[in-house]
């Protein structure tokens, strides 16, 4: 059992918390060929926003077009990434109209001094459709405005480096000037958060995976209390937890040695495997304690037959759960795929660790777990069908008996 713990415990450091916005489908998807033509020409399709705050209303257009002009400089930082696409801001929006308002000359697509952003703001307030001109880009106040790029699907962990890499340069692209050599002041400064789905998809797989121990661990306390109530023994409760825990770890193990990653597909395997293992473990003592009286407290002898009572009834709950968990690995989708192979190992390798792990835990525990264990009454009494009726029928015949005494005296009196 340690050399399988300490091989377990290799392959579980080598699991890597990786995934994609889209690994989950099926390769030969047209959706995995339109993904690929768009990261090959346009660098992506996932979007990806960096929202600004100024701080203050109509915020973008004042200081003669200050923050523009650091949205530029900000957009051109973005370029030199090759897996970001062209970005889009309220930036492109001015040079677009700087240009219709010089006959369409190509020298004029750039942002306009203080003269050219005057007219351009008077052509904004005169035009009919002044609602609709920078509205993709501005709230009403013109406080807020947003830079839009496209990204490829790059997968979690080179995504979290990418994001931790621009955050200080998106703030050195809005606040620091370089012509002064110094940070802007605090007044003047733009606040920035990045959001998008690619990093909604990033938070969600991390927060999954924080969730991940909060919910084995959970389980653990839980079916701990179950096992104490049951039992009043903390050996006990170490010897139903065990079993179940080996299994988990032998899956963790087989997904690192076989490059399964952690993502939201696979997360969902250790809890529901660990509920329904633990499931097996109480079934199993149970019936052993039920059975320990009656054998006089003899370990071996009620391990025995409560192995040839519930041995045969755990073996087929087992094969039928590793079928039915076992028919998802034919869907087409690798999440469900995945959830359908890793719980069907996972089970099938615990209900082998309830019928050979833990009889040897309570063989080789015999004496202790005799005298400090079962010795006691637990806090929930557990009965025996088979005891019941056996006792129903002895008040029974001594009702009857009792009853032809009585006839008898009355007779012989």
């Amino acid at each position: 059992m340690i050399i399988t713990i300490v091989i377990s415990v290799i392959g579980i450091a080598r699991i890597k918390t990786l995934g994609y916005v889209v690994d989950d489908l099926p390769a030969e998807d047209p959706i995995y060929a339109d993904l690929h033509y768009f990261e090959k020409n346009f660098n992506g399709v996932l979007p990806l926003e960096i929202s600004i705050d100024t701080k203050k209303e109509n915020g973008v257009f004042a200081d003669n077009a200050d923050v523009l002009y650091r949205i530029e400089r900000l957009q051109k930082m973005l370029r030199e990434y090759s897996i970001f696409s062209k970005p889009i801001s309220v930036v492109e929006a001015v040079k677009f109209s700087n240009q219709a308002l010089n006959e369409g000359r190509q020298k004029y697509f750039r942002l306009p001094g203080a003269d050219g952003l005057s007219r351009i703001k008077n052509y904004s307030n005169g035009a009919k459709d002044k609602q609709d001109r920078f509205r993709a880009f501005l709230d009403s106040t013109k406080r807020y405005t947003r830079v839009s790029i496209q990204m490829a699907d790059v997968g979690s962990i080179r995504l979290k480096r990418i994001v931790d890499s621009i955050k200080p340069r998106i703030d050195s692209a809005l606040n620091y000037d370089a012509s002064a050599n110094k940070w802007l002041e605090k007044d003047k400064k733009c606040d920035f958060i990045i959001t998008g789905t690619c990093l909604m998809f990033l938070k969600g797989n991390d927060f999954l995976v924080e969730n991940l121990i909060e919910s084995v661990g959970i389980a653990v306390i839980l079916i701990t209390l179950v096992m104490l109530t049951l039992f009043l023994s903390f050996r006990m409760v170490i010897i139903s937890i065990v079993p179940s825990l080996v299994p988990l770890f032998i899956t963790a193990a087989l997904m690192g040695y076989f490059n399964i990653h952690l993502k939201p597909s696979t997360i969902l395997v250790f809890s529901i495997a660990f509920g329904i293992a633990s499931d097996g473990t109480l079934y199993f003592l149970t019936k052993y304690r039920q059975e320990l009286k009656n054998n006089q407290y003899s370990i071996s002898k009620t391990v025995s037959l409560t192995i040839r009572e519930t041995g045969v009834s755990m073996i087929y709950t087992a094969i039928i759960l590793f079928c039915g968990f076992g028919i998802f690995m034919a869907s087409g989708f690798g999440g469900t795929a995945a959830l359908g192979t890793l719980v069907s190992i996972t089970l099938l390798v615990a209900y082998c660790s309830n019928l050979v792990l833990l009889p040897c835990f309570l063989l080789s525990l015999e004496k202790r777990i005799t005298d400090k264990a079962f010795m006691q009454e637990p806090l929930v009494q557990l009965y025996d069908e088979e005891e019941d009726v056996e006792q129903e029928d002895l008040k029974i015949i001594s009702q009857i008996n009792e009853s032809a005494d009585d006839e008898k005296t009355r007779k012989h009196n």
